[in-house]
């Protein structure tokens, strides 16, 4: 097996192709990196801007290249040593085009497609009769058959149903050859009759939430749930990705969502048959304090739990309190983040995953039918019973085999906190109906019935913690947006830098391959952003006067109110951020948040009076020269700070136990914003051209240039150089190192072997560049700092170690 020393992901499409990444390889290796990690390279719907949308497994994505291009680039790659990682999307397929022809076949010959058992389909859904609702009307049917909307064509051989740029297959015999197509068109009762004999039923897009029959990435109805759990499904889903691995072009694999398979465990293990030497890391999102289950045959993670636990050691805690009240005071807005989580929940069940809770109780309702002790129970209290547990489980989901093996302790405690804290909120509810679902799910099943339910359980609690967590909550809960990332919780203000050794130690002896991210295609703001608003915890006092000003400035532009407080003081935290700021980005960021939110807009039930203000206002806001300069003026006192948070969370990344990804473009400064933002087009000649000048830089003349990013670029290949010269590194022990004096909070150090010594500041602001005593105390040895030159022994000052260059990386000479 090949550990990478680091990876960089890249986002592919149509405008940036495989025969863009082979022209940049010499560019990556200069630049320290072992493998290129890429996003699905599979079949994607046409246009498709990240490829999560695979419609077919089995071909290379002609948008993105050819088979021959691909082996071209993992040549390139291998004469520079390097490898390729592979971005897999075992889940779910995209369903709009007719490309994929999995779901065209289901669409034409229903229950009897050989397809027909690849997707998670409810055939024997009640209302549907054996059809497949596709909600893609923009009006109910009666309205869009009177307009004319719908018409059948002629499509190569074929006749289609259309709708605008939607085709649909016919049944085979349901029309003639010879029908008129312009009589057929305007007769709607033919017309009508005709539709009503296919295999599926066109449906108002607003009631795909309530009456959706197959199962669905989160509550994404273009997105088709596969049911690889199966064994067809599952060779068809893989047999190119095997001859792949079979090459020898794919040297690891990360797995999208697989929270969202129905035994995630039994998957990863046939996964781990097919690629046996393969490095493979899982998009899995563990909650605090949640352990990934050891038994899996994986290297790990893709670095969320990394992701939050680095970033709360450079938010101060001792500010807290500050923040939460001026929260509360400026926004009126409630502080309890674990009350607002679960009432999120509740909305998503409520309105996204109606059809999947009805299912899921239908299941439940007719086991309880069946029990003399539960017979009597009430459809609708199962029902809310059901919901309440959902919203109180504390983690993405449990994970209980269908084979009926031992339940893990974790699992354990997970339902019996979840359904007994949802117990103990609704009094109203028979204590027994959550007694019965705790059997259920907390005792191995051997009934057909009750193991549909404990998997389908599994796999609805995912997806509604991350639409009302991740996706909802996380944009109504702007107390300190640094902390609302994937995987994070905003509840929890910042982590010590014991708590963050302890964590980095047990990644070392648990999963000492796992990845480690700081930005990727899914987070909420890029590192850089967070590096920066992660200042604003240093001074508390200084920007909540600064938002009161603002709010002050900026009252002419609101209109009728809006927008609301809570909206605004999120828009100043994210030019807080992310400034510069065009007016575009902020209007797509803040429009994207509102409907997140779901508070006064959404996605279905548009709001326009205050999204016009909302529009209005960031509009006025940022072409307000009052408000800018001083905008300006705030943001520029933090700059340099925020660089160096930046260049210690980078230094750390790649230097703990893991493997540190670097994120397309994150190489010099990024303040990007949640996506689309954050995959936007990256500028390579500017890095290519910029690592060759920096060749000969000093450490003082890099930072010198800092406003251009050069710090962070020259880091990062002085440090991957140093690994890929210790290629023992991954193995090197992990040992926490304590500074002696008035600020030793503000540093934090560590030493992986006798090898280096990690060594970077914290909370620059607070400490105002007054060390005074601080000190390190080196371990035995000559150490050489490899950004500086300069030669350290003993016990060292804090302040002339920083003194050149804001970071350290010491290494032991060779001759100790």
């Amino acid at each position: 097996m090949q550990i990478p020393r680091a990876t960089y992901r890249l986002q592919f499409n149509e405008h940036f192709r495989l025969t863009d990444a082979f022209a940049l390889v010499p560019y990556f290796h200069a630049l320290g990196i072992s493998h290129l990690y890429a996003s699905p390279l599979f079949k994607a719907t046409p246009h498709s801007g990240h490829g999560y949308d695979v419609c077919d497994f089995n071909q290379l994505n002609p948008e993105i290249g050819t088979e021959a291009e691909l082996e071209k680039l993992v040549g390139a790659l291998h004469e520079k040593k390097m490898g390729l990682v592979l971005d897999i999307v075992p889940n779910h397929m995209g369903i709009t085009s007719p490309e994929n022809r999995w779901w065209w076949d289901i669409l034409k010959n229903g229950r009897a497609s050989e397809f027909a058992n690849h997707f998670d389909i409810d055939w024997n859904s009640e209302n549907l009769r054996g059809k497949i609702l596709l909600p893609v009307l923009g009006d109910e049917y009666e309205t869009i058959l009177k307009k004319g909307e719908l018409r059948i064509e002629k499509q190569n051989e074929d006749f289609v149903l259309a709708y605008f740029e939607n085709r649909f297959p016919l049944a085979s015999k349901s029309i003639s050859e010879n029908v008129s197509l312009e009589k057929l068109n305007a007769d709607l009762a033919t017309l009508d009759e005709l539709i009503q004999r296919q295999n599926y039923r066109l449906e108002f897009h607003k009631h795909g939430d309530s009456r959706l029959n197959y199962r669905r990435f989160f509550s994404v109805s273009s997105l088709a749930a596969v049911r690889v759990e199966d064994e067809k499904p599952f060779g068809d889903v893989h047999s190119l990705l095997q001859k792949w691995l079979e090459n020898g072009w794919i040297d690891g694999v990360r797995v999208d969502h697989p929270d969202g398979l129905r035994d995630p465990e039994k998957y990863l293990q046939q996964l781990r048959a097919l690629a046996p030497d393969a490095w493979i890391v899982i998009e899995k999102i563990l909650e605090p304090q949640e352990v990934l289950p050891k038994a899996w045959p994986i290297q790990g993670t893709t670095g969320y739990d990394f992701l939050n636990q680095l970033n709360g050691l450079f938010v101060d805690d001792a500010s807290e309190e500050i923040l939460t009240d001026f929260y509360a005071q400026f926004t009126g807005e409630p502080v309890g983040y674990l009350a607002l989580a679960r009432e999120k929940k509740r909305v998503v069940l409520k309105t996204l995953f109606t059809t999947e809770l009805n299912r899921l109780t239908d299941l439940l309702a007719a086991i309880a039918a069946r029990r003399t002790s539960s017979k009597n129970f009430a459809r609708p209290d199962l029902r809310s019973a059901l919901a309440e547990t959902i919203a109180f489980f504390p983690v993405y989901r449990s994970y209980i085999s269908e084979n009926g093996g031992a339940i893990s302790a974790a699992d354990l405690a997970t339902i019996k906190t979840a359904t007994h804290l949802a117990c103990e909120e609704r009094k109203d509810l028979s204590p027994s109906l959550f007694a019965f679902i705790h059997g259920l799910l907390a005792k191995p099943q051997r009934a057909k019935p009750a193991r549909e339910f404990v998997a389908r359980f599994q796999q609805l609690t995912g997806p509604v913690m991350a639409k009302g967590v991740e996706d909802t909550a996380f944009y109504c809960f702007n107390r300190f947006v640094s902390l609302n990332e994937v995987g994070g919780d905003p509840g929890n203000f910042g982590v010590s830098s014991q708590a963050f050794h302890d964590f980095l130690a047990t990644q070392q002896s648990a999963w000492p391959h796992s990845q480690l991210t700081t930005s990727t295609h899914d987070t909420k703001r890029a590192e850089d952003v967070r590096a920066r608003l992660n200042l604003l915890s240093e001074i508390p006092e200084l920007w909540t006067q600064t938002v009161q000003r603002w709010s002050a400035m900026n009252a002419c532009h609101r209109q009728n109110n809006f927008p609301d407080r809570n909206a605004e003081y999120l828009f100043y935290q994210i030019l807080a951020g992310a400034w510069p700021l065009t007016v575009e980005r902020a209007q797509a960021y803040m429009e994207k948040a509102a409907h997140e939110s779901k508070q006064h807009t959404d996605w279905v039930e548009r709001n326009p009076v205050y999204e016009k203000a909302l529009l209005s206002f960031i509009s006025e806001t940022l072409h307000d020269p009052e408000f800018t300069t001083d905008l300006e003026h705030f943001t520029s006192a933090l700059a340099s700070a925020g660089f160096v948070n930046s260049l210690s969370q980078t230094l750390i990344k790649l230097t703990a136990p893991g493997v540190p990804d670097i994120y397309q473009g994150n190489e010099l400064w990024d303040f990007s914003l949640v996506d689309p933002d954050n995959r936007r087009t990256v500028d390579f000649s500017l890095r290519k051209n910029l690592l060759k000048e920096i060749k000969s830089f000093t450490a003082e003349k890099i930072w010198q240039r800092r406003s251009e990013g050069l710090p962070k670029l020259w880091l990062i290949q002085k440090v991957l150089q140093f690994r890929a010269r210790l290629t023992n590194f991954s193995s090197l022990n992990y040992q926490p190192l304590s500074a002696r004096g008035a600020k030793v909070e503000n540093v934090f150090a560590f030493s992986r072997g006798i090898q280096s010594i990690v060594i970077v500041p914290r909370f620059l602001l607070k400490l105002n560049n007054e060390w005074q005593d601080t000190t390190l105390e080196l371990p035995a040895g000559n150490w050489c700092n490899e950004f500086t030159g300069e030669n350290f022994s003993g016990e060292i000052r804090i302040e002339n170690l920083f003194a050149k260059f804001p970071v350290a990386l010491l290494v032991r000479k060779e001759n100790d």
